[in-house]
């Protein structure tokens, strides 16, 4: 799996970080996404979007992942919004009833226009 991170500056809101991992995010990848997402969060950001574009399996420590980033971003006052899933991702969420849980965008140019970066 390869992670991409982007920031973008706005002069209104501060910078906000794009995080986009690429393939399978299962019990082997996660802990670098974990990591790469605390890292942006300790940077307080105005905003985390998770572009999961590339995507193509996240197993339950995936989803844990995302969760506790969720948990992270709240407690240091960033949104933490999920764009871009693919219909097999999506179903993970909405099986778990996560997709009433996380902020969702169907893709990283709505979650910018949520945040108005």
């Amino acid at each position: 799996m390869q992670i991409t991170t982007e920031i973008l500056e706005s002069k209104d809101r501060g910078s906000s970080v794009v995080i986009a991992p690429d393939g399978e995010v299962d019990m082997h990848e996660s802990p670098r996404l974990r990591t790469a997402l605390i890292q942006a969060i300790a940077g307080r950001p105005a905003a985390v979007v998770v572009d999961l574009a590339g995507v193509t399996f996240i197993d339950s420590s995936g989803v844990a992942t995302l969760v506790e980033a969720m948990k992270l971003a709240k407690a240091a006052g960033s949104p933490l919004i999920l764009c871009s899933m693919n219909d097999q991702v999506r179903d993970v969420f909405a099986l778990a009833r996560l997709d009433k849980f996380f902020t969702l965008a169907g893709t990283r140019q709505e979650a910018l226009g949520v945040l108005k970066v």
